[in-house]
């Protein structure tokens, strides 16, 4: 008799790498909350450099939506929400572990990225807040977390200056730039290390520029990072 407690292997979300037949085998999903200036100040926060903070997404396959490189993926509008907001993201893969790395040494624990969206129900979001709940059903929903291939980081090459943008149905609503992150890739990854141990296989969404918004069913999003494979999806 199986045990109830020995997950099927098809539980575990592996995302396509680049250039290869290898897929990358999700662990955990950590996310910087308001790490770029305009992002908090539309958010209504101030953005200064205060320690960053971090909240999670399910790892599983009912959260993560892998999205190959070429074509549109379909993304399921999720239910009880009439405020659903994509959130681009650059997306940092771990391959290898640790805790309290120092800034100096993060890179090196960095596989690649991709590029993701941190999709929300802002509508839920703002009520846990206002009530001083935790954040998960306006954060941590069934494919609340498509992501795009990842680009190794040796094949990544300038990817914290790159251009960060994202379309609805063609027109431009989010675009920035990595150097505008209030807190650097080194840096969150070397502050999440001293809050968790570190694992191959975590990712870290590290944080949206300013111009989210709400998409409904019928809208397609264009997401891209330069350097990395776009995001395509369409609301259904």
């Amino acid at each position: 008799m199986t045990s109830p407690y020995i997950f099927p292997a098809h539980d575990i979300v592996g995302l396509p790498v680049a250039g290869t037949d290898a897929r990358f085998p999700v662990r955990r999903i950590y996310c910087v909350g308001r790490n770029y200036a305009g992002h908090a100040r539309e958010m209504g926060s101030d953005p200064t450099r205060e320690p960053p903070f971090f909240f999670c997404k399910p790892g599983d396959a009912m959260a993560v939506l892998p999205v190959a490189p070429q074509g549109v993926a379909e993304l399921p509008y999720p239910p009880k929400t009439s405020n659903y907001h994509y959130e681009c993201e650059l997306v940092v893969a771990i391959g290898k572990g640790g805790s309290d790395i120092a800034v100096a040494d993060a890179l090196q624990h960095v596989f690649g990225y991709a590029v993701g969206l941190d999709m929300t129900r802002r509508d839920l979001q703002g009520q846990m807040k206002d009530a001083g709940r935790p954040w998960e059903i306006g954060k941590a929903f069934d494919y609340s977390a498509p992501i795009g291939v990842i680009t190794r980081a040796a094949e990544a090459g300038g990817i914290e200056q790159a251009a960060i943008t994202l379309e609805v149905d063609g027109a431009v609503k989010q675009s920035s730039h990595i150097t505008h992150l209030i807190w650097s890739i080194s840096e969150t990854i070397a502050n999440l290390s001293t809050l968790f141990t570190l694992q191959p296989g975590d990712l870290i969404f590290s944080g949206t520029p300013e111009g989210v918004g709400a998409v409904t069913r019928g809208q397609t999003m264009v997401a891209r990072i330069e350097g990395l494979a776009p995001l395509a999806l369409k609301v259904v």
